[in-house]
């Protein structure tokens, strides 16, 4: 196995990581919402315009994806991860409308051992996607396990 950079070790509470930028164009999520979320506003400017929304709107199933590629790309990918055991919240704040950019980042809430697996640690996080206006859209809280350097990752 190759060594990963973050491994449970290296989370503190009340450490942020930053999450980068994400510019989300209306062809996203057309195609996004073809396959998964088909529902007018997420599929046509003017049925967007038309809805609450007030323009074409990412699915929020498609803002959580976007969000678990930014936060592959900012550290995940290069961790000791071994999945979640869930979500604990997730909040779909503001509408993600075509153009928009969205920045973020999520911060260490805690973090423990587990008790059955002492080489497994769990970190909860609580994550914020903002769009250009500094607008908060979206917010996360859950709990990622990694395991702990003594494994040798």
């Amino acid at each position: 196995m190759t060594a990963k950079s973050w491994a449970y070790e290296d989370f503190a509470e009340g450490a942020s990581i930053d999450l980068g930028a994400k510019q989300v164009s209306a062809a996203e999520i057309v195609e996004f919402a073809t396959e998964f979320d088909p529902q007018p506003m997420h599929l046509d400017e003017e049925a967007g315009k038309a809805s609450i929304l007030g323009g074409l709107a990412a699915s929020g199933w498609h803002t959580c994806a976007i969000f678990m590629r930014m936060l592959c790309d900012a550290f995940l990918l290069d961790s000791t991860a071994q999945g979640a055991p869930g979500i604990d919240q997730v909040k779909w704040k503001k509408p993600v409308l075509a153009g928009d950019t969205l920045t973020g980042g999520t911060s260490v809430l805690a973090k423990r051992l587990s008790k059955s697996r002492p080489t497994l640690g769990l970190v909860t996080f609580r994550s914020e996607l903002f769009n250009q206006r500094g607008e908060s859209v979206f917010e996360l809280e859950n709990t990622v396990m990694f395991l702990t350097r003594e494994t040798g990752a």
